[in-house]
């Protein structure tokens, strides 16, 4: 028997982010702002569209992440 306690309780696959056309006013941005798609996957962001340059949703931030820290 698992039970999950903690950050990470309860989120599912998604890892609490949302689905495809939410926006995240938790995340500070106001639920009538439209948020940016991830340039790497498509999903929304935690940005605005207005936010300028290249913006990733969290995993794909992630991976850019690990894998300019292992490019040594």
């Amino acid at each position: 028997m698992s039970t999950e306690t903690g950050a990470g309780a309860g989120r599912g696959r998604t890892g609490g982010m949302g689905t495809a056309g939410t926006s995240h006013p938790e995340q500070g941005a106001p639920a009538t702002v439209p948020l940016a798609d991830c340039v790497r996957c498509g999903e929304p962001t935690e940005y605005p569209e207005t936010c300028p340059g290249i913006v990733f949703c969290p995993v794909c931030a992630w991976q850019e992440a690990a894998r300019s820290a292992c490019s040594g």
